[in-house]
């Protein structure tokens, strides 16, 4: 009884937190329902009052111009904590209000009729009066209209609370309800122990596919089943509220000490499927995080910031459940800070520069190629390597200004090297979300052309990985860019995606073994079958096949044994700037 008692308190606080805040739509309508309320009844002064547990405050008024009062001061309070109205026909012969500094003194109230505003929920909110400083006769008739005003007006806070604090689909409470719930846990429950629950059964860009494939209405559908599957599987009690925190996304505030945590909360979830379409069913993965929050120490916001981190650590590393991780948060904290300080330098075109590292003929010892490789000299952290930044990168739409950095600058360089050395063939880098782009290839060439290079001087680096292998987009690109007489290379081969097969369709023209594979060579025999056969079978398929990583001698010998054409590594060289590639470029030129 006294969680049930608390949890209509929290509703209510939270309600007239709501009517506190600022809304000036919200308020014009009410000021028009005070207008209404005068000339219905024909007195002059009316008002709308919001009261919570201290102060009375007057939300929209006419001919009144009280604006807050304490909550003992008030004569609304009478009404609130009395039968629902209050009429008082001439306070100056009322006993209780003789005396009273509202009737003495200003606004000099004389004559006061209200009726309570009570919520969908029940909760008591605040009032609607009417008022003037000459005592005015009133009948039951007026009261009953002066009720019917304060339905109309309760009514349309509803509906203005639904609209701003409910999810339209699944018409449970939304995001800035939680928002708003765990900061009036602040008045109700200070210094308690509470956890803040999200739980994902549905990936939202798995979401955005299936809507675009079978339209908005089944989508609808399917997260109405799966918050009533949720609610069903959680079994709430009255007192506690699951909200929608995005689409496919809930939320649950529970004491610290409650039944449900994220861990316990994933297994009543395994198995969940949901109905798309007819003889079309989901089995969804879900995942969980939370976090622990004392309401009077933490910022509501920053609640839900901790557990969206926890959950989507649980979905970045699979894992059914995860807690609040300071250490995770601040590697988040810190990807992002990097990922910031990347878009400034792009935009600044400062601090990143190209290393080059050339690429040798096993059969010749001759350099026949040079790799671009971007690097970047942040003011702070020093001198950072492509993987510290790249992978972050990969998961923004920064990789494609990276992309384009790289792509200009190498084009400005080879166009300056182009005036005083005979050039050798230099690769870069792109993702598959660039090279996918339907005018990469014709943006590339146009380039060149302005520079006055053949296309043949530059070539393409691709990583091994299924989204390469297995997209039907990613290969048209592919195949675009060698139509334009571009080499395509697919890097860190022997590490990715496992089935060889997708060799027949990609169109390649070299492939760059790992150096994790190459490394071992020296003291694995197992690596030197490995490395032997792959060269083997690509050399039966007519791949030009370069090792990665090559630092030992007896690696090379052994590499140049088996039929490697190229390698690239330290032994040769170390990726170095463009004045000390010019020493190759000028012998070349010799």
């Amino acid at each position: 009884m006294h969680n049930e008692q608390n949890g209509s308190d929290v509703k209510r606080l939270s309600a007239i937190k709501a009517l506190l805040s600022p809304d000036e739509t919200r308020d014009k309508v009410l000021e028009r329902f005070v207008n209404l309320a005068s000339q219905v009844l024909g007195i002059s002064g009316s008002f709308i009052s919001i009261i919570d547990d201290n102060n009375q405050y007057i939300r929209a008024s006419r001919n009144f111009d009280l604006k807050q009062s304490t909550r003992d001061e008030s004569l609304c309070r009478h009404v609130v904590d009395g039968e629902g109205h209050l009429v008082v026909v001439d306070t100056l012969l009322d006993e209780r209000f003789v005396t009273h500094p509202f009737v003495k003194g200003d606004p000099h109230i004389r004559f006061y009729a209200g009726v309570s505003l009570q919520n969908l929920d029940g909760a008591v909110l605040g009032t609607l009066c009417v008022t003037d400083t000459q005592p005015h006769p009133f009948t039951d008739e007026k009261l009953a209209t002066l009720r019917s005003l304060a339905t109309l007006v309760t009514s349309f806070l509803d509906a203005w609370n639904n609209a701003g604090f409910a999810d339209v689909i699944t018409h449970l409470p939304n995001r800035p309800r939680l928002i708003r719930d765990i900061q009036q846990l602040t008045l109700v429950a200070p210094q308690s122990r509470f956890r803040l629950i999200l739980i994902d059964c549905l990936d939202i860009i798995r979401a955005y596919e299936l809507s675009r494939a079978v339209g908005i209405a089944p989508m609808e559908k399917l997260l109405r089943q799966m918050a009533q599957d949720v609610a069903h599987r959680l079994n709430l009690p009255e007192n506690e509220t699951l909200y929608t925190f995005a689409p496919g996304r809930f939320a649950l505030v529970q004491p610290y000490s409650g039944r449900y945590s994220a861990h316990n909360i994933s297994d009543l979830f395994k198995g969940m499927r949901a109905d798309l379409a007819e003889n079309i069913t989901l089995d969804l993965d879900v995942f969980t995080g939370e976090t622990e929050f004392v309401p009077g120490q933490m910022d509501a916001n920053e609640t839900v910031r901790q557990a969206v981190s926890a959950l989507h650590e649980a979905i970045d590393e699979n894992i059914s459940a995860m807690s609040f991780d300071e250490s995770y948060d601040s590697r988040r904290t810190e990807d992002f800070l990097i990922m910031n300080d990347l878009a400034q330098a792009l935009n600044k075109d400062e601090e990143l520069y190209l290393a080059w590292q050339p690429k040798v003929c096993l059969k010749t010892g001759k350099t026949v190629g040079l790799e671009a490789l971007i690097r970047w000299n942040h003011p702070e952290r020093g001198e950072l390597f492509p993987s510290e930044f790249i992978p972050l990168a990969g998961k923004t739409n920064l990789i494609s200004d990276l992309t384009n950095w790289v792509i200009d600058h190498a084009v400005e360089q080879l166009a300056r090297w182009n005036r005083e050395y005979d050039l050798i063939p230099v690769s870069i880098n792109v993702s598959e979300r660039d090279f996918a782009r339907p005018d990469f290839a014709d943006q590339l060439v146009a380039k060149l052309a302005a520079a006055q290079l053949p296309n043949s001087i530059m070539g393409i680096e691709c990583l091994e990985n299924e989204l390469i292998t297995k997209s039907d987009v990613a290969i048209k690109g592919l195949e675009g860019l060698k139509s334009h007489g571009f080499m395509v290379s697919l890097d860190d081969f022997g590490t990715g995606y496992s089935n060889i097969s997708y060799l027949q369709d990609i169109p390649l023209d070299v492939i760059k073994i790992d150096r994790s594979l190459i490394s071992r060579m020296g003291e694995d025999d197992a690596s030197k079958i490995i490395v032997r056969c792959i060269i083997q079978m690509l050399k039966e398929l007519n791949y030009t096949v370069l090792a990665e990583g090559v630092e030992a001698e007896a690696t090379l010998g052994l590499l140049k044994t088996y039929g490697c054409d190229q390698i690239q590594g330290y032994f040769f060289s170390k990726p170095l700037p463009a004045s000390d590639i010019e020493h190759w470029l000028y012998q070349k030129s010799r």
